[in-house]
Order: C-alpha cells, then sequence, then structure tokens
C-alpha cells in the first residue's frame, strides 16, 4: 500500500510541477508521520484510522501552511498529524447541532451534519474540511471521503478512500 501512497504523491507532484516553477517544494511537504502519531490521533479521536490514510501520511505528514503554499489537490491544503487533532477539537467545539443548517445527507452517512468519528485532513482555508469517515451508515464504507461545509448542509461521499478521492483529483481538468 505505501507504493501506491507513493506513486500518487510522484503523480500530485508531477502534475503540478512545470519547468518555471518549484512545485514540489511549494507545497511545503513535511517528513512522513510516524507510528507514534498515528497512535496519538487515534486515542485522540477514539478512532482506529484506515490504513491506505496510514500508508499515504507514512510518505509525507501532510503540508505546513504559510503563504504561498500550493494545495496538493484541488483547493486543499493536507493537515499535518497535529493540525489534524487541532481542527478535529475545534470542529467539535464549534459546530453547533441545533444551527440552522438543512441537512443534505447521502446515504453511506449518518444522518448527522458533524460526527466525531469523522478525521478533517485537510481544508481549504475558508472553514471547509475534508474528512474521512471512520463511523459510515450501513451502507457506507470505513475511509470513505466527504467535505464537511462550515456554512452548507450537504453532507455526500466524495470517493470510497483517499486513494480513489485523489485518483479523481489528478484526473481533473486533464482531459
Amino acid at each position: 500500500m505505501i507504493n501506491q501512497a507513493e506513486s500518487l504523491w510522484q503523480r500530485i507532484i508531477q502534475k503540478g510541477s512545470n519547468p518555471e516553477d518549484n512545485f514540489k517544494e511549494s507545497l511545503n511537504l513535511q517528513p512522513g508521520a510516524s507510528d507514534e502519531e498515528f497512535q496519538l490521533i487515534e486515542d485522540t479521536l477514539g478512532i482506529t484510522l484506515p490504513e491506505d490514510m496510514k500508508s499515504f501520511y507514512r510518505v509525507y505528514n501532510g503540508q505546513f501552511w504559510e503563504p504561498g503554499v500550493n494545495p496538493f489537490v484541488r483547493n486543499l491544503i493536507l493537515s499535518p498529524t497535529s493540525e489534524i487533532i487541532d481542527n478535529w477539537k475545534f470542529l467539535k467545539e464549534e459546530f453547533d447541532p441545533d444551527d440552522d443548517l438543512k441537512p443534505d445527507i447521502g446515504k453511506e452517512l449518518k444522518p448527522v451534519l458533524w460526527n466525531s468519528k469523522w478525521i478533517p485532513i485537510a481544508e481549504n482555508g475558508g472553514g471547509d474540511y475534508l474528512c474521512i469517515d471512520t463511523d459510515p451508515s450501513e451502507v457506507g464504507v470505513v475511509g470513505q471521503v466527504l467535505y464537511f461545509w462550515h456554512d452548507w448542509g450537504k453532507r455526500s461521499i466524495e470517493a470510497k478512500n483517499i486513494f480513489e478521492f485523489i485518483e479523481i483529483c489528478l484526473k481533473e481538468g486533464s482531459k
């Protein structure tokens, strides 16, 4: 599985590269995550991380955001493991179940606007997060990927796992 993760990272870097820039450097990728970092996420969130997520993070432990950092896919910055925990705590504290948002939830998800078993792995800087679901509905799968929109009740599955999500993103705009 690590070979698949390495291949996806190579393709992400290759897709964004051109001779005039230093795309890989502009991603500000962090050294791969350790088993201890994965264990800390699992203990803090009370979940078991999907193996594909671990293998993806073993290659690079997210991106350190600063002005000029490029997104790894779409408009998303991949959160390092420490930020995953911080973002999860923030969302858990800030989410108001009595908010006026109207739920629009896919059948693969439990019918909630926020689930503490969602792992916020990437963000767009505007309050929206890409999450991995470790607590799906009966027809969903552990590891499925969804967007958490802070100001919209739509929650739907983007892909069955992180690898499939990245494959979809890599194919966008390449036609």
